[in-house]
Protein backbone atom coordinates (compact mmCIF):
# COMPACT_ATOMS: atom_id res chain seq x y z
CA UNK A 1 0.00 0.00 0.00
CA UNK A 2 1.80 3.84 -0.68
CA UNK A 3 1.65 6.51 1.87
CA UNK A 4 -0.90 8.83 1.92
CA UNK A 5 0.13 12.22 -0.18
CA UNK A 6 1.08 14.95 2.13
CA UNK A 7 -0.01 17.93 -0.17
CA UNK A 8 1.47 20.54 1.42
CA UNK A 9 2.00 22.39 4.89
CA UNK A 10 -1.89 24.54 4.31
CA UNK A 11 -4.65 23.75 5.74
CA UNK A 12 -7.54 23.25 3.99
CA UNK A 13 -9.32 24.59 2.18
CA UNK A 14 -7.74 25.89 -0.45
CA UNK A 15 -8.01 29.40 -2.12
CA UNK A 16 -9.12 29.09 -5.96
CA UNK A 17 -7.05 30.55 -8.09
CA UNK A 18 -10.24 32.43 -9.69
CA UNK A 19 -14.02 31.53 -9.27
CA UNK A 20 -13.91 29.32 -12.18
CA UNK A 21 -10.48 27.93 -11.75
CA UNK A 22 -9.45 24.64 -9.03
CA UNK A 23 -7.20 25.83 -6.29
CA UNK A 24 -3.38 25.22 -7.30
CA UNK A 25 -3.12 22.81 -4.72
CA UNK A 26 -5.51 20.63 -6.79
CA UNK A 27 -3.41 19.92 -9.36
CA UNK A 28 -1.03 17.24 -7.16
CA UNK A 29 -4.18 15.69 -5.44
CA UNK A 30 -5.94 15.28 -8.78
CA UNK A 31 -2.76 12.87 -9.64
CA UNK A 32 -3.56 10.87 -6.57
CA UNK A 33 -7.16 10.56 -7.11
CA UNK A 34 -7.30 10.04 -3.02
CA UNK A 35 -4.93 12.21 -0.95
CA UNK A 36 -4.99 13.33 2.79
CA UNK A 37 -5.56 17.00 4.09
CA UNK A 38 -5.49 18.82 7.23
CA UNK A 39 -8.46 21.02 7.92
CA UNK A 40 -8.27 24.72 9.45
CA UNK A 41 -9.43 24.89 12.45
CA UNK A 42 -9.87 21.57 13.77
CA UNK A 43 -6.58 20.06 12.77
CA UNK A 44 -8.36 16.56 11.39
CA UNK A 45 -6.51 14.78 9.01
CA UNK A 46 -8.88 13.56 6.27
CA UNK A 47 -9.22 12.38 2.87
CA UNK A 48 -10.16 14.18 -0.25
CA UNK A 49 -11.45 12.35 -3.26
CA UNK A 50 -10.57 14.16 -6.56
CA UNK A 51 -11.40 11.45 -9.33
CA UNK A 52 -14.65 11.73 -11.05
CA UNK A 53 -15.38 7.79 -11.32
CA UNK A 54 -13.82 7.50 -8.11
CA UNK A 55 -16.30 10.28 -6.51
CA UNK A 56 -19.89 8.73 -8.09
CA UNK A 57 -18.34 4.71 -6.83
CA UNK A 58 -17.92 6.03 -3.47
CA UNK A 59 -21.12 7.96 -2.79
CA UNK A 60 -23.31 5.00 -3.55
CA UNK A 61 -21.28 2.94 -1.43
CA UNK A 62 -23.08 1.75 1.87
CA UNK A 63 -20.13 1.99 3.90
CA UNK A 64 -19.93 5.49 3.69
CA UNK A 65 -22.29 7.61 6.19
CA UNK A 66 -23.53 11.38 5.57
CA UNK A 67 -24.30 11.43 9.69
CA UNK A 68 -22.61 14.21 11.14
CA UNK A 69 -22.44 12.93 14.83
CA UNK A 70 -19.27 10.68 13.81
CA UNK A 71 -16.14 12.44 15.64
CA UNK A 72 -14.28 12.69 13.05
CA UNK A 73 -17.04 14.19 10.88
CA UNK A 74 -14.97 16.49 8.11
CA UNK A 75 -16.03 19.77 9.05
CA UNK A 76 -13.42 22.40 8.16
CA UNK A 77 -14.47 25.40 10.52
CA UNK A 78 -15.03 24.85 14.61
CA UNK A 79 -18.92 23.82 14.14
CA UNK A 80 -21.52 24.56 16.96
CA UNK A 81 -23.06 21.29 18.70
CA UNK A 82 -26.18 22.10 16.72
CA UNK A 83 -24.23 21.05 13.06
CA UNK A 84 -23.82 17.45 14.59
CA UNK A 85 -27.61 16.98 15.94
CA UNK A 86 -29.82 19.46 14.11
CA UNK A 87 -29.28 17.87 10.26
CA UNK A 88 -32.47 16.55 9.06
CA UNK A 89 -32.01 14.12 5.83
CA UNK A 90 -28.69 15.44 4.75
CA UNK A 91 -27.04 14.10 7.85
CA UNK A 92 -29.10 10.68 8.37
CA UNK A 93 -28.26 7.27 6.41
CA UNK A 94 -30.33 4.60 5.20
CA UNK A 95 -34.31 4.18 6.02
CA UNK A 96 -33.87 7.53 8.47
CA UNK A 97 -32.57 9.55 5.18
CA UNK A 98 -35.46 8.13 2.78
CA UNK A 99 -38.13 8.61 4.98
CA UNK A 100 -37.20 11.82 6.28
CA UNK A 101 -36.32 13.26 2.50
CA UNK A 102 -39.86 11.83 1.04
CA UNK A 103 -41.48 14.50 3.36
CA UNK A 104 -39.96 17.89 1.42
CA UNK A 105 -39.98 15.52 -1.43
CA UNK A 106 -43.45 15.77 -2.30
CA UNK A 107 -43.23 19.42 -2.98
CA UNK A 108 -40.22 18.79 -5.63
CA UNK A 109 -41.67 16.10 -8.08
CA UNK A 110 -40.81 17.40 -11.64
CA UNK A 111 -44.78 17.88 -11.58
CA UNK A 112 -44.71 20.18 -8.89
CA UNK A 113 -41.71 22.13 -9.74
CA UNK A 114 -43.34 22.71 -13.64
CA UNK A 115 -46.65 23.82 -11.55
CA UNK A 116 -43.96 26.82 -10.04
CA UNK A 117 -42.99 28.04 -13.74
CA UNK A 118 -45.47 30.96 -13.86
CA UNK A 119 -44.79 32.44 -10.13
CA UNK A 120 -41.26 32.02 -10.74
CA UNK A 121 -41.36 33.85 -13.71
CA UNK A 122 -43.30 36.35 -12.16
CA UNK A 123 -40.87 36.93 -9.28
CA UNK A 124 -37.74 37.68 -11.43
CA UNK A 125 -39.83 39.49 -13.35
CA UNK A 126 -40.74 42.01 -10.77
CA UNK A 127 -37.08 42.33 -9.77
CA UNK A 128 -35.85 43.08 -13.02
CA UNK A 129 -38.43 45.71 -12.97
CA UNK A 130 -37.19 47.06 -9.99
CA UNK A 131 -33.22 46.80 -11.17
CA UNK A 132 -34.86 48.86 -14.12
CA UNK A 133 -36.54 51.50 -11.93
CA UNK A 134 -33.45 52.32 -9.94
CA UNK A 135 -31.06 52.37 -12.65
CA UNK A 136 -27.48 51.15 -12.51
CA UNK A 137 -24.68 50.35 -10.80
CA UNK A 138 -26.26 48.12 -8.60
CA UNK A 139 -25.14 44.78 -6.40
CA UNK A 140 -26.58 42.38 -8.55
CA UNK A 141 -26.07 39.76 -5.77
CA UNK A 142 -27.87 41.51 -3.20
CA UNK A 143 -30.94 43.15 -5.81
CA UNK A 144 -31.66 40.37 -7.17
CA UNK A 145 -29.48 36.73 -6.96
CA UNK A 146 -30.05 36.85 -2.81
CA UNK A 147 -33.88 38.05 -3.03
CA UNK A 148 -35.13 35.80 -6.42
CA UNK A 149 -34.70 32.20 -4.37
CA UNK A 150 -35.42 33.63 -1.26
CA UNK A 151 -38.60 34.52 -2.08
CA UNK A 152 -39.32 31.12 -3.85
CA UNK A 153 -38.20 29.05 -1.10
CA UNK A 154 -40.37 31.45 1.61
CA UNK A 155 -43.33 30.84 0.07
CA UNK A 156 -42.98 27.36 -0.52
CA UNK A 157 -42.85 27.00 3.14
CA UNK A 158 -45.49 29.65 3.79
CA UNK A 159 -43.03 31.93 4.88
CA UNK A 160 -44.02 36.08 4.94
CA UNK A 161 -42.67 38.92 2.31
CA UNK A 162 -41.72 40.58 5.57
CA UNK A 163 -39.47 38.30 7.20
CA UNK A 164 -37.03 37.37 3.88
CA UNK A 165 -34.49 39.49 4.86
CA UNK A 166 -34.46 37.78 8.08
CA UNK A 167 -33.45 34.24 6.08
CA UNK A 168 -30.97 36.09 3.73
CA UNK A 169 -29.03 37.20 7.11
CA UNK A 170 -28.92 34.50 9.16
CA UNK A 171 -28.44 31.91 5.95
CA UNK A 172 -25.38 33.64 4.67
CA UNK A 173 -24.19 33.81 8.55
CA UNK A 174 -24.30 29.85 8.36
CA UNK A 175 -23.01 29.48 5.20
CA UNK A 176 -21.76 32.19 3.68
CA UNK A 177 -18.12 32.23 4.79
CA UNK A 178 -15.69 34.21 7.57
CA UNK A 179 -18.25 33.77 10.45
CA UNK A 180 -16.88 33.27 13.93
CA UNK A 181 -18.14 30.34 15.83
CA UNK A 182 -20.11 32.66 18.19
CA UNK A 183 -21.58 34.03 15.06
CA UNK A 184 -22.78 30.80 13.43
CA UNK A 185 -24.36 30.13 17.20
CA UNK A 186 -26.62 33.33 17.44
CA UNK A 187 -27.76 32.72 14.17
CA UNK A 188 -28.74 29.45 14.89
CA UNK A 189 -30.44 30.37 17.88
CA UNK A 190 -32.49 33.32 15.97
CA UNK A 191 -33.42 30.78 13.77
CA UNK A 192 -34.03 27.99 15.91
CA UNK A 193 -36.92 30.31 17.18
CA UNK A 194 -38.39 32.00 14.63
CA UNK A 195 -38.77 28.25 12.99
CA UNK A 196 -40.38 27.02 16.16
CA UNK A 197 -42.82 29.73 15.70
CA UNK A 198 -43.75 28.80 12.68
CA UNK A 199 -44.22 25.33 13.26
CA UNK A 200 -47.05 26.47 16.00
CA UNK A 201 -48.60 28.58 13.57
CA UNK A 202 -48.82 26.01 10.75
CA UNK A 203 -50.44 23.30 13.04
CA UNK A 204 -53.38 26.22 14.34
CA UNK A 205 -53.66 27.69 10.52
CA UNK A 206 -52.30 24.86 7.95
CA UNK A 207 -51.75 26.42 4.31
CA UNK A 208 -51.20 25.50 1.12
CA UNK A 209 -47.49 25.06 2.02
CA UNK A 210 -44.50 22.45 1.71
CA UNK A 211 -44.39 22.77 6.32
CA UNK A 212 -48.44 21.86 6.36
CA UNK A 213 -48.28 18.97 3.64
CA UNK A 214 -45.71 17.68 5.17
CA UNK A 215 -47.29 17.69 8.65
CA UNK A 216 -50.89 16.67 7.31
CA UNK A 217 -48.85 13.48 5.55
CA UNK A 218 -47.33 12.45 8.74
CA UNK A 219 -50.75 12.11 9.69
CA UNK A 220 -52.27 10.53 7.07
CA UNK A 221 -49.58 7.63 7.15
CA UNK A 222 -49.93 7.14 11.17
CA UNK A 223 -45.87 7.79 11.44
CA UNK A 224 -44.28 9.03 14.31
CA UNK A 225 -42.87 12.67 13.78
CA UNK A 226 -41.98 15.23 16.55
CA UNK A 227 -41.51 18.86 16.02
CA UNK A 228 -37.85 18.78 15.73
CA UNK A 229 -38.48 16.73 12.81
CA UNK A 230 -40.24 19.40 11.22
CA UNK A 231 -37.63 21.94 12.47
CA UNK A 232 -35.04 20.35 10.74
CA UNK A 233 -36.19 19.82 7.70
CA UNK A 234 -37.53 23.69 7.54
CA UNK A 235 -33.95 24.52 8.20
CA UNK A 236 -32.34 22.48 6.07
CA UNK A 237 -35.02 23.90 2.81
CA UNK A 238 -34.03 27.24 4.16
CA UNK A 239 -30.36 27.21 4.17
CA UNK A 240 -30.07 24.85 1.10
CA UNK A 241 -32.92 26.70 -1.07
CA UNK A 242 -31.17 30.03 -1.35
CA UNK A 243 -27.99 30.51 -0.40
CA UNK A 244 -27.13 27.92 -2.60
CA UNK A 245 -29.26 29.05 -5.89
CA UNK A 246 -28.30 32.79 -4.96
CA UNK A 247 -24.50 31.99 -5.22
CA UNK A 248 -24.77 30.24 -9.05
CA UNK A 249 -26.88 33.37 -9.90
CA UNK A 250 -24.27 35.62 -9.22
CA UNK A 251 -21.80 33.63 -9.81
CA UNK A 252 -23.09 32.38 -13.68
CA UNK A 253 -23.66 35.42 -14.42
CA UNK A 254 -20.10 36.88 -13.77
CA UNK A 255 -19.15 33.91 -15.94
CA UNK A 256 -21.51 34.83 -19.12
CA UNK A 257 -20.20 38.35 -18.95
CA UNK A 258 -16.71 37.12 -18.40
CA UNK A 259 -17.00 35.00 -21.89
CA UNK A 260 -18.75 37.47 -24.31
CA UNK A 261 -18.57 34.87 -27.41
CA UNK A 262 -20.60 32.32 -25.05
CA UNK A 263 -23.33 35.32 -23.80
CA UNK A 264 -23.95 35.86 -27.60
CA UNK A 265 -24.87 32.30 -28.42
CA UNK A 266 -27.15 32.40 -25.54
CA UNK A 267 -28.78 35.71 -26.87
CA UNK A 268 -29.08 34.45 -30.50
CA UNK A 269 -30.17 31.04 -29.50
CA UNK A 270 -32.08 31.26 -25.97
CA UNK A 271 -32.95 27.59 -26.41
CA UNK A 272 -29.53 27.15 -25.40
CA UNK A 273 -30.60 28.24 -22.08
CA UNK A 274 -31.29 24.51 -20.76
CA UNK A 275 -27.47 23.25 -21.47
CA UNK A 276 -25.93 26.42 -20.48
CA UNK A 277 -27.59 25.76 -16.78
CA UNK A 278 -25.78 22.57 -16.55
CA UNK A 279 -22.39 23.86 -17.93
CA UNK A 280 -22.60 27.06 -15.52
CA UNK A 281 -23.17 24.73 -12.01
CA UNK A 282 -20.48 22.62 -13.87
CA UNK A 283 -18.18 25.42 -14.06
CA UNK A 284 -18.73 27.28 -11.12
CA UNK A 285 -18.93 24.28 -8.84
CA UNK A 286 -20.12 25.72 -5.65
CA UNK A 287 -20.43 22.52 -3.51
CA UNK A 288 -17.09 22.59 -4.12
CA UNK A 289 -16.51 21.28 -0.16
CA UNK A 290 -20.14 20.30 0.72
CA UNK A 291 -19.84 16.64 0.54
CA UNK A 292 -18.58 14.89 3.27
CA UNK A 293 -18.84 11.44 4.52
CA UNK A 294 -17.12 9.29 7.46
CA UNK A 295 -16.14 5.36 6.47
CA UNK A 296 -18.12 2.95 8.64
CA UNK A 297 -15.51 0.30 8.05
CA UNK A 298 -12.31 -0.17 6.04
CA UNK A 299 -11.79 0.90 2.81
CA UNK A 300 -9.63 0.51 -0.09
CA UNK A 301 -9.09 3.21 -2.97
CA UNK A 302 -7.14 4.21 -5.28
CA UNK A 303 -4.14 2.16 -3.45
CA UNK A 304 -4.98 3.83 -0.27
CA UNK A 305 -6.71 2.24 2.87
CA UNK A 306 -9.23 4.69 4.14
CA UNK A 307 -10.15 3.28 7.83
CA UNK A 308 -12.98 3.23 9.77
CA UNK A 309 -13.95 5.97 11.41
CA UNK A 310 -11.88 8.53 9.14
CA UNK A 311 -13.54 11.50 7.34
CA UNK A 312 -14.00 12.00 3.35
CA UNK A 313 -14.68 15.56 1.32
CA UNK A 314 -15.47 14.95 -2.03
CA UNK A 315 -14.04 18.07 -4.28
CA UNK A 316 -16.00 18.30 -7.09
CA UNK A 317 -13.98 21.04 -8.30
CA UNK A 318 -12.17 18.78 -9.65
CA UNK A 319 -14.16 15.75 -10.53
CA UNK A 320 -15.89 18.23 -12.72
CA UNK A 321 -12.88 18.90 -14.79
CA UNK A 322 -11.97 15.43 -15.46
CA UNK A 323 -11.01 15.61 -18.78
CA UNK A 324 -12.10 12.33 -19.69
CA UNK A 325 -15.61 13.26 -18.87
CA UNK A 326 -15.53 16.66 -20.00
CA UNK A 327 -13.00 17.50 -22.76
CA UNK A 328 -11.58 21.07 -22.61
CA UNK A 329 -12.59 21.26 -19.00
CA UNK A 330 -11.30 24.50 -17.98
CA UNK A 331 -13.44 25.85 -20.82
CA UNK A 332 -17.31 27.26 -20.60
CA UNK A 333 -19.01 25.88 -23.47
CA UNK A 334 -22.47 26.43 -23.09
CA UNK A 335 -23.79 24.17 -25.42
CA UNK A 336 -21.91 21.25 -23.68
CA UNK A 337 -25.00 20.66 -21.60
CA UNK A 338 -23.76 17.37 -20.33
CA UNK A 339 -25.70 16.58 -17.16
CA UNK A 340 -22.88 14.19 -15.73
CA UNK A 341 -21.22 16.84 -13.08
CA UNK A 342 -21.72 16.40 -9.45
CA UNK A 343 -23.00 19.95 -9.24
CA UNK A 344 -25.60 18.56 -7.37
CA UNK A 345 -23.92 15.78 -5.74
CA UNK A 346 -24.85 12.00 -6.97
CA UNK A 347 -26.30 8.90 -5.16
CA UNK A 348 -28.87 9.23 -2.52
CA UNK A 349 -28.22 12.38 -1.32
CA UNK A 350 -28.02 13.75 -4.73
CA UNK A 351 -29.77 17.56 -3.83
CA UNK A 352 -33.60 17.34 -3.18
CA UNK A 353 -33.91 20.86 -4.75
CA UNK A 354 -31.77 20.38 -8.15
CA UNK A 355 -35.32 20.47 -10.95
CA UNK A 356 -35.88 23.92 -8.52
CA UNK A 357 -32.61 24.86 -9.04
CA UNK A 358 -32.35 24.44 -12.52
CA UNK A 359 -35.87 26.39 -13.16
CA UNK A 360 -34.73 29.08 -11.56
CA UNK A 361 -31.65 29.44 -12.94
CA UNK A 362 -33.28 28.60 -16.68
CA UNK A 363 -35.51 31.65 -15.88
CA UNK A 364 -33.16 34.00 -14.50
CA UNK A 365 -31.11 33.69 -17.38
CA UNK A 366 -33.52 33.73 -19.87
CA UNK A 367 -35.02 37.02 -18.76
CA UNK A 368 -32.39 38.78 -17.61
CA UNK A 369 -29.86 38.85 -20.45
CA UNK A 370 -33.27 39.57 -23.13
CA UNK A 371 -34.53 42.28 -20.90
CA UNK A 372 -30.77 43.83 -20.09
CA UNK A 373 -29.22 43.02 -23.27
CA UNK A 374 -26.16 45.63 -22.40
CA UNK A 375 -25.46 44.85 -18.57
CA UNK A 376 -22.16 44.05 -18.20
CA UNK A 377 -20.05 44.45 -14.65
CA UNK A 378 -19.39 47.98 -13.08
CA UNK A 379 -15.95 46.12 -11.62
CA UNK A 380 -12.66 44.50 -12.42
CA UNK A 381 -14.13 40.81 -12.08
CA UNK A 382 -10.78 39.53 -10.05
CA UNK A 383 -11.57 42.84 -8.01
CA UNK A 384 -14.95 41.42 -6.86
CA UNK A 385 -14.65 39.66 -3.45
CA UNK A 386 -15.38 36.14 -3.19
CA UNK A 387 -16.55 33.74 -0.51
CA UNK A 388 -12.42 31.56 0.31
CA UNK A 389 -13.15 28.73 2.34
CA UNK A 390 -17.13 29.56 2.95
CA UNK A 391 -19.66 26.30 3.01
CA UNK A 392 -21.43 27.32 -0.56
CA UNK A 393 -18.75 29.51 -2.57
CA UNK A 394 -19.40 32.58 -4.47
CA UNK A 395 -19.13 36.08 -4.63
CA UNK A 396 -19.82 39.35 -1.62
CA UNK A 397 -21.42 41.46 -4.65
CA UNK A 398 -21.37 41.35 -7.96
CA UNK A 399 -21.51 45.06 -9.06
CA UNK A 400 -22.75 45.63 -12.51
CA UNK A 401 -24.09 48.58 -14.69
CA UNK A 402 -25.84 48.99 -18.17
Amino acid sequence: MTAPVESDAKTFPYARSCPFSAPPEYQEMVKEDVSQVTLDGSGLRIWTVTGYQTARSLLTDPRLSASRKHANFPFYFIAPPEYRTETSFIGYDGEAHAKTRRKAALTFTTRQVKRLRPRIEQIVDEHIDRMLARGGPLDLHHEFSLPVPMTVICELLGIPQDQHDFFIKHGTALLGGHSSTEERQAAIVEVNAYISELIALKKREPGDDLLSRAMADYEASGEDYTDRDLFNMVRLLMNGGHETTASQISLGTACLLENPDQLELLKNDPSLVRPAVEELVRIATIGDTAIPRVALEDIEVAGRTIRKGDGILFLGLAANRDPEVFPEPEKLLIERGSRKHLGFGHGVHHCIGADLARLELEIVWSKLFARIPTLRLAKPFLEIPRKEGAVIYGLWELPVAW
